[in-house]
């Protein structure tokens, strides 16, 4: 496979090249928010089709604009795919995209904890997190036990220093994120200055974003250890 353009939303980690490629990385909520950009910069028409898609990638990264990551420029593009992609009620729309994405029956425990989940490396020790998004909380709370046997079945295959798994309530922007071990414990706790209940579960508040409000957290706990 031979690469020759990266466009993206996120920071840049380790990626290296043969040769020179096309980069282009913008603080924005959504990828889709920038190639939206491309398309303008360049005159080329976004068809319905196109623009349906589009806009239904920024919906769905920055919670209908509601996440910490959402940016003047992800509104914007919004306001001007809309029309294209002929969606009468954006609000309704986004619900029902919502509710779909929550509709997590048919997958086993394991493809709910790796759909959404990244690594991470700490003061050289790898950590896994990840994250459910759900409109009824309730539902992946009643999965917790198997959830945390899996955590603890990746820590292992992975050889993890410490695995996480935020549960988000998209709609009430709540996170309950489940802690496995003492390990994560610890960090969590003086991390967010939270307590851990009896139950595996740290409350960590209106906390929703992994890149803007989870990770800077523990980066910040573990640069103060180091």
């Amino acid at each position: 496979m031979c690469i020759t353009h990266v466009i993206d939303h996120h920071k840049l980690g380790d990626l290296t090249t043969s040769e020179p490629v096309y980069l282009r990385f913008e603080p924005v909520g959504c990828t889709a928010t920038i190639l939206t950009k491309i398309y303008r910069e360049n005159n080329l028409d976004i068809n319905q089709k196109m623009a349906f898609l589009l806009t239904s990638a920024i919906l769905s990264d920055t919670l209908h604009l509601r996440s910490p990551t959402t940016t003047n420029d992800d509104r914007k593009i919004l306001e001007y795919l809309v029309p294209i992609a002929k969606i009468d009620n954006i609000k309704s729309y986004a619900n029902q995209m919502f509710e779909a994405k929550s509709d997590l029956k048919e997958f086993s425990s394991k493809q709910i904890l790796l759909l959404d989940y990244k690594t991470y490396t700490f003061n050289n020790e790898k950590w896994g997190i990840g994250t459910g998004e759900t409109c009824d909380m309730n539902k992946m709370l009643e999965r917790k036990d198997d959830l945390l046997k899996e955590m603890h079945k990746e820590k292992k295959r992975s050889n993890l220093k410490g695995i996480l798994f935020s549960i988000v309530d998209i709609i009430k922007e709540k996170n309950l994120t489940l802690i496995p071990g003492v390990i994560e414990e610890n960090v969590v706790r003086q991390a967010f200055q939270v307590d851990i209940n009896k139950q595996h579960i740290a409350d960590l508040g209106s906390r929703i974003s992994r890149k803007k409000q989870i990770i800077p957290a523990l980066e910040a706990y573990f640069h103060q250890k180091s």
